[in-house]
């Protein structure tokens, strides 16, 4: 099979930086599917692995969003079977998206939505799980609480991202009032597109930008961008008895002190965390991928591909690398498959 990766870290700009390899195909055993990607897109922690890649020589598969069609299945499989259309965000310990053939797991794998086409289906999977774990298993949001969930509120730090842009929905799904940062016009433009709120500008401090709405603290924070950036005023923020959850990785030494006296809870999402660890409930991630795949396809739920790269190329993926690296990248960025 031909597949796309690298061999040592290197800056995004250097010439060179992915190759493309010719492999032998994986035999699928066990849990295992195997499927012929159709459609991939990129994610921060594409370009995070790439950067911690050691310089030993070995090739890595980069890609954790796919979606595909099952060629073969393993053993032990019981939920699908040749043929089917699946759609999955990987797992981080394994090879990745970046080729033409991948096992993954069938209890991190779900069909994909009947209304996509493979490369917008690919967009969803790793920012669905991401979100919805951060919001109702971190947060411990009850989406069903619709009403209840009307008088509370949440503060979605960088919202025009992929994981932002998805929180954004499933917080609208559960009744909560939404307030998302963003400071470009264009960004701006895409939150309120897909159901924020209210706008406040992450440029500016954002208890002043709050303070500006009319309002001192939230009932819960999802930070999707700089920790260490935003932790003190996220303690400062988070209402007594509040929650805040971040996808992003501490370097400093916070006073977490700061959220005693409010009895606020602090917490992590790593989506990752069920296949790295093999949890006993690795399954709810199928279940997820599957009640998202309805609501894609019943219209509740809007697909968050902005961009499309065409085919997957070192060349294409190179230049997506490099736009997410900048920060400026909206929604997500999709690829057609490798070409043959």
């Amino acid at each position: 099979m031909k597949a796309i990766g690298v061999y040592k870290s290197a800056p995004v700009d250097t010439d060179g930086l992915f190759t493309r390899i010719e492999t032998e195909a994986p035999v699928a055993t066990g849990h295992d599917i195997l499927v012929r990607v159709k459609g991939v897109a990129v994610n921060p922690v594409d370009f995070k692995v790439r950067k911690g890649k050691q310089d030993d020589g070995a090739f890595r598969i980069l890609g954790w969003d796919a979606a595909g069609i099952v060629e073969a299945v393993g053993e032990d499989v019981t939920l699908f079977r040749p043929g089917d259309e699946v759609w999955y965000a990987g797992d981080v310990t394994r090879s990745g998206s970046n080729a033409q053939l991948q096992l993954v797991d069938e209890r991190i794998v779900a069909p994909k939505p009947k209304s996509l086409d493979f490369a917008a289906a690919a967009a969803l999977p790793l920012t669905t799980i991401t979100a919805w774990e951060a919001m109702f298993d971190r947060l411990l949001i009850d989406r069903d609480a619709v009403a209840a969930n009307g008088a509370k509120t949440i503060l979605i730090i960088g919202g025009a991202g992929g994981v932002g842009s998805i929180a954004i929905q499933l917080a609208k799904l559960a009744g909560l009032k939404v307030i998302t940062t963003a400071s470009r016009p264009e960004t701006v433009a895409w939150v309120k597109k897909i159901g924020a709120d209210n706008v406040i500008n992450h440029r500016n401090p954002l208890d002043e930008e709050l303070a500006a709405l009319g309002m001192s603290n939230v009932d819960y924070i999802f930070c999707t961008s700089e920790t260490d950036q935003y932790f003190d005023v996220m303690a400062s923020m988070i209402a007594p008895q509040g929650r805040i959850v971040t996808i992003t990785e501490a370097t400093q030494n916070h006073n977490v002190d700061l959220l005693k006296a409010k009895s606020a809870g602090f917490s992590y999402e790593f989506m990752f965390t069920r296949s790295m660890f093999q949890t006993d409930d690795m399954i709810e991630q199928h279940k997820l991928l599957a009640t998202v795949a309805q609501l894609v396809d019943d219209g509740v739920i809007a697909n968050t591909a902005n961009e499309s790269f065409g085919p997957l190329t070192p060349e294409s993926l190179q230049k997506a690398h490099a736009l997410l690296e900048s920060g400026k990248a909206i929604g997500k960025i999709t690829f057609d498959a490798i070409p043959d």
